[in-house]
């Protein structure tokens, strides 16, 4: 991981989660996967833009059938939560009867999440999972139900491995932290 500060925008990150640490999470909550639904015939729904790199090194690791497919929300404007989800590209499959694995980068105050399962409850799912890369626990305000979780985060702002500052830093391989606010 580089050792040092990088700028985006305006302000200045440190290196918080290597991209080793990065990808063994990903091995280990794909292996979960493969032992919880490998006859489940599941389909995957990432959340763009955030999800689109956890969801592209998760999915390469999974060893039963399976589909994928993506769902574009917004909910920040710059290093804050605007508190309200906006959908921008909706669901293109038939999720009726199927289990449904929600795809997320971070959960942080939940509002998305729970947004989300609510509008994916109305296709009528025979389950609906979340796994997320991050979360955010002391960020939290609305509890909703992780069953993968890569690694549990304080509530600092963070950028890399597809999380950005508006914008900018979801290339990096590694995630760094805001040092300056």
């Amino acid at each position: 991981m580089e050792s040092e500060i990088v700028k985006v925008q305006d302000k200045h990150f440190k290196p918080f989660i290597s991209e080793v640490e990065i990808q063994q999470q990903v091995s280990r909550i794909a292996r979960e996967m493969n032992h919880d639904l490998a006859h489940r015939d599941p389909i995957f729904l990432g959340i763009l833009n955030g999800a689109f790199m956890f969801a592209g090194d998760l999915y390469k690791q999974l060893t039963f059938p399976c589909q994928i497919t993506f769902l574009k929300l917004a909910s920040y404007s710059g290093t804050r939560t605007t508190g309200s989800v906006k959908q921008l590209i909706g669901i293109n499959r038939d999720l009726k009867n199927r289990v449904v694995v929600v795809l997320e980068d971070i959960v942080d105050t939940g509002v998305t999440l729970e947004t989300i399962i609510r509008q994916l409850s109305g296709y009528q799912p025979e389950e609906i999972r979340v796994a997320t890369f991050l979360h955010k626990p002391e960020a939290t305000v609305k509890e909703v139900q992780l069953d993968y979780v890569g690694m549990e985060i304080p509530n600092n702002f963070i950028l890399g491995y597809g999380l950005d500052y508006d914008g900018y830093g979801r290339n990096y391989r590694e995630i760094y932290q805001l040092v300056d606010s």
